[in-house]
């Protein structure tokens, strides 16, 4: 079940590969992301230390989650990935000029996911050609639902 989609990535984006990813959360965070109060749009990941970071992502603290801590809407939060994935992604990352894009944060097992995607960036050029094909589909759908009837 998607909690949240990064739909402006696949815009900004060529997505190659995709991997699932768990995160490092503090209890304020999960209890937020429950209500739905996260946007991962802004959001990025970057390399440190030899571990993947979700930077950027702002989660809204809930008021009545918690009154001793103070919550930073917008930390740095480690993403949990096997060493096999993570040696791969740094290798394609450093090397090759890909990207790691956050796609979206869902739940699976009771555990909260985010998936991220493997991306080269578009030009400007290939944006309109995306919007052009899109465009020609949503026309051929709208042709098809009204011959239909």
């Amino acid at each position: 079940m998607s909690i949240v989609d990064n739909r402006k990535a696949f815009h900004d984006y060529f997505i190659e590969e995709k991997y699932e990813a768990g995160l490092v959360l503090e209890g304020w965070e999960v209890k937020s992301i429950r209500a739905g109060k996260v946007q991962i749009k802004e959001g990025y990941v970057i390399l440190r230390n030899g571990a993947f970071y979700l930077v950027g992502a702002h989660i809204s603290p809930l008021t009545s989650a918690s009154t001793h801590i103070v919550p930073d809407p917008t930390r740095s939060r480690k993403l949990l990935l096997n060493q096999a994935e993570i040696n791969k992604l740094i290798g394609r990352v450093e090397r090759s000029g890909y990207t790691l894009a956050p796609l979206d944060m869902h739940f699976k097992g009771g555990r909260i996911k985010l998936s991220v995607g493997l991306a080269k960036g578009k030009k400007l050029h290939d944006k309109r050609d995306s919007e052009r094909t899109k465009d020609a589909q949503r026309e051929i759908q709208r042709a098809m639902k009204v011959h239909k009837r």
